[in-house]
């Protein structure tokens, strides 16, 4: 049911402030022959491309701050959560998240129990953005760029964006706060179950956005946005109800909250695990029919298919190999990549091992 599939990094592009990016990954995903990666504690994308013996190799790295108008550019990390592709543009998501300080054990009591007591943001966290994505016919690698020729629509540009938003705060997190569901955790970390952004899909127009937080009675939150662009450039939400510029959908996970999420088909493959900080039962499920009707959904548990239980740190390794990013990897398997691997999964200074898991047939 699951192969593992090596991922090697080059070194010089793989460390930031002591971390390197393998032990941080959060998202994936496949185009082609190459297998974009992000790191939650940078503002990097990274790329493998396959090797012959079926490894993913020939590490290049995007520095995002390049691309886009980051509120911090480069200096604080954007918390990639999810990503995406549609119509010759890359998507990518922050986490939109705010983070509760961990108490450090050789501190003051006194200090321990203030320090639990601050709640802090990144500035670069409330990013919603896409970026042009082109395949180089001489190379067979996609590639990156601000802006290029749109090869479908000649004389049109294709050109970076993102929604407008700031250090604090974006169109997105600002709609939300009067939402009935999702208003009252915006303001709560995500790790207390507040409001937390871990999974990107896209189809054609329509932007999928998995929450991990927050779980309402043991039900999951699947936001589907829709954006436009003004005379700078500039991205807006587009109203898609008659009350709300997105549409919600609730499925039963049954305390899961969502890791990841992929479109297939008219399905969407779904990760999921515990949305408290704790190790918990990770799975992938599917959601039959998801893109079919444009009504918002509530999906019950007998509706989704539990299709492959994901292994997780226990016991000695409490807190490590935590499924975050699922890729579509061929039409009968996806590929999991794992936040905080354990060092058996690691190999060498550079590289680690991925998880491709057959979901069909």
């Amino acid at each position: 049911m699951a192969n593992k599939v090596i991922l090697q990094f080059k070194h010089d592009l793989s460390i930031v402030n002591g971390k390197h990016v393998r032990d941080g990954l959060s998202a994936a995903f496949r185009t082609e022959n190459d297998l974009w990666l992000s790191c939650d504690e940078r503002t990097t994308i990274e790329r493998l491309s396959v090797q012959q013996d079926g490894s993913f190799a020939d590490h290049t790295s995007f520095e995002l701050a390049d691309y886009l108008d980051l509120p911090a550019e480069d200096k604080s990390e954007i918390d990639i959560e999810g990503i995406g592709m549609a119509n010759n543009y890359l998507w990518l998501i922050g986490s939109h998240s705010l983070k509760r300080r961990k108490p450090k054990r050789h501190q003051s009591i006194k200090k321990q129990i203030k320090r639990l007591a601050e709640v802090t943001s990144d500035p670069n966290r409330y990013v919603l953005a896409r970026i042009p994505i082109l395949k180089n016919e001489a190379t067979g690698h996609y590639e990156l760029y601000k802006e290029v020729d749109n090869p479908q629509n000649p004389g049109q540009k294709l050109r970076a964006a993102q929604l407008h938003g700031n250090t604090t705060s974006s169109l997105l997190t600002e709609v939300l706060q009067q939402d009935e569901h999702l208003g009252p955790f915006m303001n709560i970390p995500g790790k207390d179950n507040g409001f937390d952004i871990e999974g990107l899909a896209t189809c054609g127009k329509r932007i999928y956005l998995g929450l991990r937080g927050p779980v309402l009675r043991g039900w999951a939150v699947i936001l589907e946005v829709e954006v436009e662009e003004d005379e700078k450039g500039r991205l807006h939400l587009k109203k898609l109800t008659s009350e709300h510029h997105y549409k919600k959908h609730f499925l039963n996970l049954r305390g899961k909250g969502i890791r990841e999420l992929r479109v297939f088909g008219e399905d969407i493959y779904l990760l999921a695990g515990p949305t408290m900080d704790l190790d918990g039962v990770i799975a992938i499920y599917r959601w039959p029919g998801a893109l079919v009707g444009k009504t918002e959904h509530m999906v019950h548990h007998n509706e989704l298919e539990r299709l492959h239980e994901v292994p997780h740190g226990t016991g000695d390794n409490t807190g490590k190999d935590k499924a975050e990013g699922l890729a579509v990897f061929d039409d009968k398997h996806v590929l999991i990549v794992f936040d905080s691997p354990t060092d058996e999964r690691k190999i060498g200074e550079d590289s680690v091992e991925a998880l491709v898991v057959k979901v069909i047939g």
